[in-house]
């Protein structure tokens, strides 16, 4: 497997762990809504829904180890998650500060501030990806008869424990060396102010082709390099009273995500389905519409976003500049909201009333104006360019549609066989997996998949990542189709 690939599977499982930050993000949001002055000082009801809400965000450090560890397991077994979460507790609790003064004989306030930071989300991944390969390794071995009790998946937490022993000694002296490091990269970001969101909003387009883009979310949006944008925004009031949060700048690597992903692609939804051939409108406008609408109301974007990536990357990378400017104004004019999710309407509403949110409002009038920005200049672009996005191809019937948001279950399991013929058969599967609109699969030989036949389909995109690392964009029923996929094919 190459390095591209590897950290493809690394991005992927990072969607685990993210996945419950909705739920921190409704706790959290009801609570604020309720007792928007006292945040929980003044109503039970909101003082649960912050602690529980808080209780997520909390401890996103262990969620990481054990989602990342379930999410790259070859099969997705609890004994994988299981494992991540033993890992977790041995690095963590050898490397306190108290642990560290007693292993090397030092006194406590001289420790070094890192091992005060070791329950991080970075530590967290680190474990969760050693734990998944010493599953895949060692889940199916065997031991002698007397010991056959802790064969197989029970052998795993056994072997994890013992090697984090050794990777504990390892980070005794790494860990400060990295954290400084982090501290650092973290530090030039946050002195970069505005621009440097807008920097990364930049290259937070540029790498959802390969799907990178969830590991540089990480640095950003959790603590990997002492941003943690998103906990620290989730966590309002305690954040704000703990001094790592600042009214004005925390959500500054999330609110200029709202104008864009709200308005802004359903502009260019809107210019893409009025540039389409006559005869091919009615049905570029079933695509535009159901993607337009997932990205207003979601912010699931990938839908809208790969139906004109690769058939006009000059219009990507546009978008991706606009996406620049707009976490730029965001950030510099101090206009704030943050989200759980995705930067989409229902997390708008949720997070209004945080403490943390301010002049949240005005990024509605930007979104306004970043409707018509897209809708101009992807329209100018389209036309000048001749480019062939959705309803302009050459062949007319090359227009693909979008999978059905909602199939049946027998729908399903034809959809799943017809993708394992497109791909080249079962023998030529050799891993299946799934994100919210992708199917992620392993194959011996990329060439062999059918890419037009994938889009006669219904797929959006197909991406050719390696000659054994292929990915296709179906749709919000991916995960469906991949586990209908997997009870066909013998393969993890």
């Amino acid at each position: 497997m190459g390095i591209l690939a590897y950290l493809q599977r690394i991005g992927r499982s990072l969607m685990v762990p993210v996945a419950v930050l909705p739920a921190a993000a409704i706790l959290l949001g009801i609570g604020y809504w309720l007792d928007p002055n006292g945040w929980g000082e003044n109503n039970i009801i909101a003082a649960f829904m912050i602690k529980s809400g808080s209780a997520i965000i909390d401890h996103m450090a262990v969620l990481f180890a054990v989602g990342v560890a379930y999410g790259m397991s070859k099969d997705k077994d609890g004994s994988a998650a299981l494992g991540g979460l033993v890992g977790f507790l041995v690095v963590t609790t050898l490397l306190s500060p108290s642990s560290v003064a007693l292993l090397t004989h030092t006194d406590i306030e001289h420790i070094s501030p890192a091992f005060g930071k070791i329950e991080n989300q970075f530590v967290g991944i680190l474990i969760g990806v050693i734990s998944a390969e010493l599953y895949n390794r060692f889940s199916g071995v065997e031991l002698h008869k007397a010991l056959a009790f802790f064969s197989g998946r029970r052998l795993v937490p056994i072997i994890i424990s013992v090697v984090m022993l050794f990777l504990s000694f390892v980070l005794l002296y790494v860990w400060p060396v990295v954290y400084n490091g982090l501290v650092i990269f973290g530090q030039s970001i946050k002195d970069m102010g505005a621009v440097g969101a807008g920097i990364y909003g930049f290259f937070n387009r540029l790498l959802i082709p390969v799907g990178l883009h969830h590991a540089l979310n990480s640095v950003f949006w959790f603590d990997v390099a002492g941003i943690n944008d998103i906990p620290y925004f989730l966590g309002g009031s305690k954040s704000i009273a703990d001094g790592v949060a600042t009214v004005g700048i925390t959500g500054r690597y999330q609110a200029g995500f709202f104008p864009v992903m709200m308005f802004g692609l359903p502009g260019a939804a809107l210019a893409i389905y009025q540039t389409a051939k006559k005869q091919n409108k009615e049905k570029t406008a079933s695509i535009m519409i159901a993607a337009a609408f997932a990205a207003f109301f979601t912010g699931i974007t990938e839908p809208l976003e790969f139906s004109f990536m690769f058939v006009a990357p000059v219009l990507y990378f546009i978008h991706a500049v606009l996406m620049a400017i707009s976490m730029y104004i965001a950030a510099s004019m101090q206009w704030i909201a943050g989200f759980g999710f995705s930067a989409g309407l229902v997390d708008l509403a949720l997070s209004s009333r945080n403490p943390l949110a301010i002049n949240w409002y005005m990024l509605i009038l930007q979104g306004l104006v970043f409707f018509v920005l897209y809708y101009v200049v992807f329209r100018f672009f389209i036309v000048k360019l001749n480019l062939k996005t959705p309803g302009r191809e050459d062949d007319e019937n090359s227009t693909s549609e979008a999978p059905a948001t909602a199939v049946s279950e027998s729908d399903l399991n034809a959809i799943a066989k017809q993708y394992i013929d497109i791909v080249g058969g079962k023998e030529n599967l050799t891993n299946i997996d799934a994100c919210i609109t992708r199917l992620r699969l392993g194959v011996n030989d990329a060439d062999l998949v059918d890419v037009d036949k994938a889009k006669a389909l219904g797929a959006i995109a197909v991406i050719k990542l390696s000659k054994q690392g292929v990915q296709i964009v179906v749709g919000t029923q991916a995960e469906k189709i991949a586990n209908a996929m997997k009870q066909h094919v013998n393969v993890n």
